[in-house]
């Protein structure tokens, strides 16, 4: 965007209401809480406490929630000892805890469970460990399920339990290095088949995690690590048996056992961040440790600052790639043959220089528990299940192959019924599917969902520009230039990339170079776990029209660009995210985030607890510009950029003009911004005070949307 098209927002102002977000909480289950309770279901902690202590049980829906069907990957991922994979709970009874004695109850049963944790428990005695039995999904409800004092205890044969997106803490004694409380978070001894996901595990008298005696197919993925001493251990078995997979898992303030690895057949370790900064009261010993008879491989990490970061037993093995090491000291070892994982799983690395923004954003419990992460992928056939509201949900499958029942996504969203009433999942199989796709106005209700292992495997890109000439004559203009346009309301993409790939360099001869890659012109429009990729204006947020409202919901994802490439009308929220800055075509850093066209009467753009990072020049990039779309006088863009880390890349006056209006008549403010690219208060900066802050958070911005899976 240099100066823009003549699109505004206008129309009546939606009541703002204090709902919480219930992303992921299962459609049932929202249902039949908020019809007993009310909407104070409060998944970032706020109305818990407003539910009577009755709620300790609830649906018994049909339908399991979406969440429930991820299954994990890595070695949890492998048919072995008659388990095939690794699923939890799936397919028993969904009920929601708020005490003890149901934790309890449900976690030791026979039967299989999916148990939403909705509230923070205490353990008693501290240091009580819940022994959990087989067929168990253990989940925190958002950001609200805690266990406090204790944890879980797997015992021999249990096998099949997923512990996720809870916040396990609390059980330290006073005594550092403690040899009287074992008290851990999760401990195993001779389970199998064990997801441990997206939980922030922290401040024990022991282990965080301890997988022991011949404990196997364990994936731990997507965890925080911190304030510990013996952080993960692996082990105390003379066998070789434990295979284990151990990713994107963020470890800082730990001092040992990160993890430390004995005697396991197989330990796979990839894009793990091992951070110890200067100053702090908690001091690494050593980072990753292979001992005994260990075999490990060792892929693209990060070590920041750690002392002894790699270290191997003369007897082990250690076999590093790509990993980067910032500031550390001591021993840094590798040697000897390991294995390939490959043979065992398929997974996709992440670049090493990206894993430090991406897990300090992206680990602990979500807001989402959604299916962008350690998904096994959508079936390939064509299948109903049922949602919450009891009727049918239709899966579409896409495979350029020829495998699926389309070859394209444009033809699985023409198959789509106008005017459809329930959800219609596309499925797209691992691939680059090089088109543009249109999900129509009158084609509401579609999910485009990438089925590979991660959102890099599925791929839609086409190098459409403003300025491209168009078969028919004329050119696409900025919003025709989309490769994927959203008319549709009740939309959601998943696990995959959007990209357009326009060649600047080559083009400099054409006149419009914007090129986006994702439009929205809808309401309650949900991104979960994509990537977002281009150069000048790469995601336009639009409204169906004027006086339309027109919501996003953006998570657990990454948006990259130089110019104005988060932009438009739109009431937008870009939530627990990664926002990448890049140099321009000739290969110089400037460029501006974002640039809002909101009216006076809506909220417009929000940028929360997100990483603004990039390969570029400090001081290069402005967070936004005020768009006046048409020269209209009568708007007041507005982006709020709070509890972000911000690079230096951003400018220390990040606001600017645009168009002949000054930025300091519209809206645009910060709160409670870290990083180098952050600053005070001033006249150039605004900041918002806490009671201002307030009024200025997610839900404020989604009004009565909840975003569900």
């Amino acid at each position: 965007m240099s100066e823009r098209r003549g699109k505004t927002t206008a129309g009546p102002r939606h009541r703002r209401r204090r709902t919480a977000l219930t992303v992921g909480i299962p459609l049932a289950l929202t249902a039949a809480v908020t019809t007993t309770y009310g909407t104070g279901l409060g998944v970032f902690g706020e109305g818990a406490g407003q539910m009577a202590s009755a709620a300790t049980s609830a649906s018994t829906a049909a339908a399991a929630p979406a969440w429930a069907a991820d299954t994990a990957d890595g070695f949890a991922s492998v048919n072995s000892l008659g388990q095939n994979g690794t699923y939890g709970g799936r397919g028993g009874q969904t009920v929601t805890v708020k005490t003890l004695a149901d934790l309890e109850k449900y976690a030791t049963a026979e039967e299989p469970y999916v148990i939403v944790v909705a509230a923070a428990i205490t353990m008693n005695p501290v240091g009580k460990e819940i022994k959990v039995k087989s067929d168990k999904t253990i989940v925190g409800q958002g950001t609200s399920g805690q266990i406090v004092g204790g944890g879980f205890f797997l015992g021999t044969g249990v096998h099949n339990v997923i512990i996720r997106n809870l916040t396990i803490r609390d059980s330290y004694q006073g005594i550092w290095n403690d040899k009287d409380h074992d008290f851990d978070a999760v401990q195993m001894d001779g389970a199998h088949h064990v997801w441990i996901d997206h939980n922030d595990l922290r401040h024990m008298a022991d282990g965080l995690i301890d997988v022991r005696k011949d404990s196997t197919n364990v994936t731990v993925s997507w965890n925080k690590f911190s304030d510990n001493n013996k952080t993960f251990g692996i082990g105390w078995t003379e066998n070789l048996v434990t295979d284990i997979t151990i990713h994107h898992n963020w470890f800082r303030e730990t001092e040992q056992r990160n993890p430390s690895t004995d005697n396991a057949a197989h330990a796979h370790l990839y894009n793990n961040y091992l951070q110890d900064d200067p100053g702090t009261t908690i001091k690494s010993s050593y980072g990753n440790y292979s001992r005994g008879s260990t075999k490990m491989v060792l892929e693209n990490s990060y070590f920041q600052g750690m002392n002894n970061p790699v270290t191997k037993d003369a007897t082990a093995t250690i076999v590093q790639r790509g990993n980067t090491f910032s500031g550390t000291s001591g021993r840094n070892e590798s040697g000897g043959t390991a294995f390939d994982p490959k043979s065992f799983y398929g997974y996709t690395l992440d670049k090493a220089a990206d894993v430090p923004a991406l897990l300090t954003a992206g680990t602990g419990p979500r807001t989402t528990i959604g299916t962008a992460i350690g998904t096994a992928g959508a079936a390939t056939t064509k299948t109903t299940t049922k949602a919450a509201t009891g009727a049918a949900a239709t899966t579409l499958t896409v495979a350029k192959d020829g495998s699926g029942q389309y070859t394209t996504v444009q033809a699985a969203v023409d198959a789509v019924p106008a005017n459809n009433p329930s959800r219609v999942v596309i499925s797209v199989k691992p691939g680059t599917y090089r088109e543009t796709v249109k999900v129509p106005a009158n084609k509401p209700h579609v999910t485009i969902q990438g089925a590979g292992a991660s959102r890099k495997d599925t791929v839609i890109v086409f190098n459409n520009a403003a300025g491209t000439a168009k078969p028919g004559g004329g050119t696409y203009g900025t919003s025709g230039s989309a490769t994927v346009a959203v008319e549709a309301d009740d939309f959601q993409a998943r696990n995959l990339t959007i990209n357009n790939d326009f060649d600047e360099a080559r083009n400099q001869g054409l006149s419009g170079h914007q090129a986006v890659a994702l439009r929205t012109a809808a309401d309650q429009v949900l991104l979960d776990g994509i990537i977002v990729d281009g150069d000048q204006d790469t995601l336009l947020l639009d409204t169906a029209a004027k006086d339309r409202l027109g919501r996003v919901y953006v998570t657990n994802s990454y948006v990259s660009g130089n110019v104005d490439f988060v932009f438009g009308r739109a009431t937008a929220v870009i939530d627990q995210s990664v926002i990448t800055l890049k140099k321009r075509w000739d290969g110089t850093s400037a460029g501006y985030i974002t640039a809002p066209s909101t009216t006076a009467d809506r909220k417009g753009i929000l940028i929360n607890r997100s990483v603004v990072n990039g390969d570029v020049s400090a001081g290069s990039f402005f967070l936004g510009r005020n768009w006046h779309a048409g020269g209209d006088a009568t708007l007041r863009p507005q982006t709020t950029v709070r509890n972000s880390t911000l690079s230096a890349a951003v400018k220390s006056t990040p606001w600017s003009d645009m168009g002949g209006f000054s930025w300091k008549n519209d809206r645009f403010a910060e709160y409670k911004n870290t990083g180098p690219g952050s600053g005070a208060a001033s006249s150039d900066r605004p900041q918002l005070t806490d009671s201002q802050a307030s009024g200025q958070e997610v839900a404020d911005w989604l009004g009565t949307w909840n975003p569900t899976a």
